[in-house]
């Protein structure tokens, strides 16, 4: 037997016990994008450029907060941590230059997360290339290394950075997005998957940009894994591997015709340039660009706009000081120049487009490249590189494989590649509602099935009523996690990113604190996620360092995620205790184990108010149940199994009728040290009102501690076979804060009326 807390077999996960382990995951968490010193949310300005100097000591949260915010997600049932960092945080002093300060920070947090139990895998974040881009990830000084000149990005709209918009209260909703084809990503990316192929002048301290990037990317993080390994400490426990890069991008790769905007470019939002258009503006020339909305159908066009730059470039001038970070540029390489004019794309003296499918071929073999051309080989050479990295280090790792998001994955199908501790780590977002942050209870669209071709018409694809919309979803997961297998092989399939925004409806919720669309959208993606039979999922997100808050959510980009808001009151303390102190349990059950009726008992109405108390919310205290800052939690916070003997093969939570049920499949009786282990939210199945059906075998409901949170978790004991449980609890009036008098109420007519009250 393996020795390892979690192993591959096939497309499961296996613990010690050779049980089934689901991933119950939270991305922790999103303030690791920001710089803790100075303290620079997306929509501050002052020091901004001052990239060199930040420090990311303190994120996602201080050494002396860990452990509250690590009870606070295991009592929510949370089992796995994906733990964001960035290639910034590391190297943000210049090439090569670590931060061996903010590496021991790292190491400290991870030893709490040690401490409660949680599987963690690392993951190096990025979005839109960087900070200075528009989103996180790469180090200022990966910018000026590429010839480009962030603090021209405004005027030029290279990118469209929240910082330095004129009115960052107002930035445009998830325009960040469009960063991805705009100049400056445009130009990062091409150069960091394509350098060596598209840019063979851009050549740095005796290296093509290409590998200049790739090595300085893949040493910093071999320089953390190094670090990591040496502590002595976290290896296996809690860290079980590592993700690829986040959310990968192309870049120009595979553009056919610069002039047009490709085909498959679903999203469109404000100024919408062509790739032509924008490296005419990079460098300074004005033009008439085609500006997009995101209505209730999708995306239309709006209009024209004049983006003139007042001959500002894009470009680093000749006269920038080229010695700052030390390496020596190619003379082949002029600054001053667009890099594409400098290869013959575009004559900058009559602004005429040379070569519109320069970037269509690869220039080695002539061969046409598409998006899944780019995937099986400029993205695959990259991620061979950064595999080997760290096997060298951890030969053992589970590497979280993440290719380009809602892309064809590689063919890796009984290849070398086809590695058996690969996790298949697709993203899945409900796009409708992220553009246009409404839930919409009547409509929305297969956005998967029309990328795959799978409709005649976009028409076609359009899914009207809730419970098509939800089966959608679940569709979707589904045909995501099947077209893994068919390209990569049978590997776990493990969505690291999945959410819903919480600043639906211009912000109803927190102006009536009805949680309603917030609670249908993410039970909706629970649905899917539970229905797909992925092997685990990573919420996005957890934010707290930087206070998510009610006017600028993460304070990044406009965006608001976090399932934890302190500006979001706490909820009633009544109905937890009401759930402990009402009926006692149905002793008739058939199928009901003393142990339930012993072990429940210690927790009581008088030590859950003590522990509730103001002078035990401290980090430091024994918490049953920390309800602070919750939001729309009936629909997050459920129950999952946890260990399963044998093989899931379905289960679910019915919200609206507080319903959980299992299916699994066993090789043989389990044994007394290794039953099937679900995970029970106290507040939907409160001791007293719950009830459950086996198809054979004995069962107990305990309450189990991990370093001063509780878990409520339910313990089976069943025979070999196929094997069935429903569990039945509490509803809830969907939206209300629990325990107030609206949910009372809402509970006291489910009652009257016969509802799933137990």
């Amino acid at each position: 037997m393996s020795p390892l807390r979690l192993r591959i077999e096939g497309r499961r996960f296996r613990d010690s016990q050779n049980r089934e382990v689901t991933l119950h995951g939270i991305n922790c968490a999103a303030d690791a994008k920001l710089p803790a010193t100075p303290d620079q949310p997306s929509h501050v300005a002052d020091k901004f450029f001052d990239g060199d100097t930040v420090s990311f000591v303190g994120r996602p949260f201080a050494v002396d907060d860990a452990a509250e915010h690590f009870a606070r997600l295991r009592g929510w049932g949370y089992n796995t941590l994906r733990y964001v960092f960035t290639w910034e945080a590391i190297e943000h002093a210049g090439p090569g230059k670590y931060d061996e300060e903010w590496i021991q920070h790292t190491i400290s947090v991870l030893r709490k997360a040690k401490e409660f139990g949680f599987y963690v895998f690392m993951d190096p974040h990025q979005d839109v290339w960087s900070r200075f881009s528009g989103g996180s990830g790469a180090p200022m000084w990966t910018i000026y290394a590429c010839g480009l000149d962030p603090e021209s990005f405004d005027a030029t709209e290279a990118a469209l950075v929240q910082n330095t918009y004129p009115e960052p209260e107002n930035f445009p909703k998830m325009i960040w997005a469009t960063n991805y084809t705009r100049l400056a990503c445009q130009v990062l990316f091409t150069l960091f998957f394509g350098g060596k192929d598209f840019a063979p002048k851009a050549i740095i301290d005796g290296k093509n940009i290409q590998d200049y990037l790739q090595d300085h990317f893949i040493n910093a993080c071999r320089h953390l894994a190094k670090r990591i390994q040496e502590a002595g400490d976290l290896w296996h426990d809690p860290i079980v591997g590592w993700e690829s890069l986040n959310e990968p991008n192309r870049g120009l790769i595979s553009y056919q015709d610069l002039t047009v905007i490709p085909t498959e470019q679903k999203l469109q939002k404000g100024t919408s340039p062509t790739a032509w258009q924008a490296i005419l503006t990079g460098s300074g020339r004005a033009c008439e660009i085609d500006t997009w909305d995101f209505g209730g159908m999708g995306p239309y066009k709006s209009g024209t706009a004049l983006v003139d730059p007042e001959k500002k470039s894009a470009w680093l001038s000749a006269d920038y000081d080229d010695t700052k970070y030390g390496w020596k540029r190619d003379p082949s390489w002029k600054l001053g120049e667009c890099l594409w004019a400098q290869h013959g794309i575009w004559d900058p003296l009559t602004d005429t487009m040379l070569r519109k499918d320069y970037f269509g071929k690869d220039p080695k073999t002539g061969s046409k490249i598409d998006y899944e051309y780019f995937t099986n080989h400029y993205y695959m050479a990259h991620y061979r590189k950064y595999r080997d990295m760290v096997r060298t280090i951890f030969p053992d790792s589970l590497m979280f494989f993440q290719p380009p998001v809602l892309e064809i994955p590689p063919s890796l199908k009984g290849t070398e590649d086809d590695d058996p501790n690969m996790i298949f780590a697709p993203h899945f977002y409900d796009g409708i509602t992220l553009l246009t942050k409404k839930w919409n209870r009547v409509w929305n669209i297969d956005v998967f099935g029309v990328l795959r071709g799978k409709y005649l018409t976009p028409a076609f694809a359009i899914k009207i009523g809730e419970t098509a919309i939800r089966n959608c979803f679940a569709h979707q997961l589904t045909a995501i996690r099947e077209e893994g297998t068919q390209y990569m092989g049978p590997h776990p399939c493990v969505f690291t990113e999945i959410g819903i925004p919480y600043d639906m409806d211009d912000k109803h919720a927190y102006k009536t604190g009805d949680y309603s669309s917030q609670v249908a959208a993410m039970d909706a993606n629970h649905f899917a996620l539970e229905q797909s039979l992925a092997n685990g999922f990573a919420l996005w997100t957890y934010v707290v360092t930087v206070c998510n808050n009610h006017f600028w959510g993460d304070n990044w980009n406009g965006e608001d995620l976090s399932i934890f808001s302190l500006d979001d009151t706490p909820l009633s303390n009544s109905s937890i205790s009401r759930s402990v102190s009402r009926a006692s349990l149905d002793i008739s059950s058939p199928s009901f184990s003393q142990a339930q009726s012993s072990e429940t008992l210690s927790v009581n109405p008088s030590n859950l108010k003590k522990a509730l108390s103001a002078d035990n919310m401290s980090s430091k205290s024994v918490r049953i149940n920390d309800i602070r800052g919750l939001r729309a939690a009936e629909a997050f916070v459920r129950p999952t199994p946890v260990f399963t003997y044998g093989d899931v093969t379905a289960y679910g939570f019915d919200l609206r009728n507080a319903i959980f049920k299992l299916s699994l499949t066993a090789p043989s009786s389990t044994r007394e040290e290794a039953p099937t282990v679900v995970y029970l939210p106290l507040f939907h199945f409160p001791s007293g009102q719950t009830s459950v059906e086996v198809s054979g075998g004995k069962w107990s409901i305990v309450t189990e501690e991990y370093e001063g949170t509780m878990q409520q978790i339910l313990r089976w004991w069943h025979a070999e076979g196929d094997q069935t449980m429903t569990v039945k609890g509490v509803v809830h009036k969907q939206g209300a804060p629990i325990g107030t008098e609206e949910d009372e109420g809402y509970l006291r007519q489910c009652q009257k009326q016969g509802c799933a009250v137990m």
